[in-house]
């Protein structure tokens, strides 16, 4: 039997003592000095190879499991280390007078942060230039623990209900049959969930496509609450605006960039910090006293709904700067887990419904992707001492009880020198909910006012890049899909409905005439009918002549 510490299979073989070695001779995972990296053991140097191939079934055994599963949204992403600044305000006032959270008080104290940008609906991999809004999460490593402040670019979103978010990315992700991506399976959807015009709206204008990670907003665009010493908690919205500008893309120059490169955005932000230009983005937060607000025509919880900035002013708080980049992209970036429910004391939730889904949802998903031990990596480890009574599972290297504990005690309480709880004393805050268990929609949904305020507000360049975006991508939709869609847009601005009519071919009229039922067998759609339209990124123009494009342009060669 072969000593562990020796090769056999040639005149190369030899016993190794650590003067053969330094700390850059390669080794296998169990720590043996590789001396071929280049062949594999076999019976002479033409095979068959042998089963004993150790060295072999390590390195490709590991290879074989290289990647965790996927993330089901925000697959894309890149991500930077750098700090918080706290201005120990938040306004002209104390931020104490709002939230005991340590994050925020002192001015010029720092906190050390990673943050993550993603695109949201497509796989890793996909080109950063795709319509889609871009996922903007911080983890904020403070004293008290991490806090996660998990959001978009966009300061909205699609859905005011966590129960429809399995929905909204199956419409969004490609065809189960063909997979393949297409409008018409998103504006069925959408054609049904009137509260997302305010998101299309925004989508499909030139918004929907940030030049670059460094040069796009932040937002946690779910509701919070602070909550100070005295247990009196305050609404608040949290919004990153970039110090650099703000830029953006129409489809024809996103087109023409991902010709170029599909992962710009990526080298972008890792150019930018390894020259020493590293970005800055000061945090601003939108309050609101803590009740329903009966005096607004939207509910504050409803995060389809913008709070109007003349009623709630941004008030800074803090600026962030990202001045590191990753050592190693997949340990620090790829294993990066967030999740909305990671807050610290002086955080906390609101009663915001959708924030409540993804509050289960996001933490749940990093368990089944990296592990139940996920918070164990460096990446994720709070930069503070944990203790908890949790052991076992999938990847546990350590045991999160400290030295002086007795380590055979895994339960709380105990008398026998266990883990105790905490002494301190809060004012915890005590919210009081009273009413019927119900599944029902908000009482003030007002799907299209804010939607027709943002087309208006939209320069006369952007409102004609959303308008051509929509109809290029309502084009090979079905045309009862596309009537319904006309019909909503008509309710948020009758120009806005105008314009996408005209683009389609119809008027408004004769739109609603369709829905009407004057034309309805031209408008009932066949069952299991392929979706018209072939397949694009959402929003281009020539996608649908793109098959035959390659097909006729593909230059002919010889078999070989």
């Amino acid at each position: 039997m072969d000593n562990e510490n020796q090769r056999t299979g040639g005149p190369q073989d030899q016993r190794f003592s650590k003067q053969d070695e330094s700390e850059k001779t390669l080794t296998t995972r169990q720590g043996h000095p590789v001396r071929n990296n280049q062949n594999i053991r076999t019976v002479g140097n033409r095979g068959p190879a042998t089963l004993e191939n150790y060295d072999f079934i390590e390195k490709i055994s590991h290879f074989d499991r290289e990647r965790v599963p996927e993330r089901v949204v925000h697959a894309r992403g890149t991500g930077a280390h750098g700090y918080f600044e706290t201005y120990g305000k938040v306004g002209d006032e104390p931020v104490e007078k709002y939230t005991r959270a340590k994050v925020f008080s002192g001015a010029g104290k720092k906190t050390p942060v990673l943050v993550r940008f993603s695109t949201v609906t497509h796989p890793a991999g996909s080109p950063e230039t795709l319509r889609d809004p871009r996922g903007f999460a911080v983890k904020f490593y403070t004293e008290d623990g991490n806090w996660d402040l998990v959001g978009n670019n966009l300061k909205i979103f699609f859905i005011r209900d966590a129960m429809k978010f399995p929905d909204l990315i199956h419409a969004f992700k490609p065809d189960p049959v063909t997979n393949i991506q297409g409008s018409e399976r998103i504006f069925d959807f959408i054609s049904g969930t009137p509260e997302a015009m305010h998101m299309i709206t925004f989508l499909f204008s030139p918004w929907g496509i940030p030049a670059n990670y460094r040069q796009m907003q932040g937002s946690g665009v779910n509701t919070y609450r602070w909550v100070n010493k005295e247990g009196k908690a305050t609404l608040i919205k949290y919004h990153w605006e970039p110090l650099q500008g703000i830029k953006n893309l129409t489809q024809e120059e996103a087109s023409a960039v991902q010709a170029e490169n599909f992962n710009h955005a990526t080298q972008d932000l890792y150019e930018a910090i390894d020259k020493g230009e590293y970005p800055e983005w000061e945090l601003c937060v939108q309050m609101m006293e803590d009740h329903e607000h009966s005096e607004l025509d939207f509910d504050p919880l409803d995060d389809t709904k913008i709070w109007p900035e003349d009623q709630f002013p941004f008030l800074k708080v803090g600026k962030m700067v990202l001045n590191k980049n990753p050592d190693h992209h997949y340990n620090e970036i790829e294993q990066a887990a967030f999740g909305t429910g990671v807050l610290v004391d002086g955080l906390d939730f609101s009663d915001d419904k959708m924030l409540q889904g993804r509050t289960f949802s996001y933490s749940d998903t990093q368990r089944y992707r990296v592990g139940s031990n996920y918070l164990q990596l460096p990446v994720n480890a709070p930069k503070k001492h944990a203790a908890t009574n949790q052991e076992g599972g999938q990847m546990s290297y350590y045991v999160d009880r400290p030295k002086g504990v007795n380590p055979h005690v895994n339960y709380e309480p105990s008398t026998l020198n266990g883990l105790t709880e905490s002494e301190h004393e809060v004012n915890h805050h005590q919210p009081h909910a009273e009413g019927k268990l119900i599944k029902e929609t908000i009482d003030r949904e007002n799907n299209f006012k804010q939607a027709g305020e943002r087309y208006r507000l939209h320069k006369d360049w952007e409102r004609e890049e959303l308008i051509t975006n929509l109809v290029n991508s309502l084009k090979p939709c079905q045309s009862h899909i596309q009537n319904k869609m006309i019909h909503l847009f008509t309710k948020c601005d009758e120009d806005y409905g105008k314009r996408v009519a005209e683009g389609l071919g119809k008027t408004i009229e004769e739109a609603n005439a369709e829905m009407s039922g004057e034309f309805a067998d031209e408008i009932t759609p066949s069952k299991g009918k392929l979706p018209q339209n072939g397949g694009s990124p959402i929003g281009n123009t020539g996608a649908s002549d793109a098959v035959d494009e390659a097909q006729e342009k593909g230059h002919d060669a010889e078999p070989y």
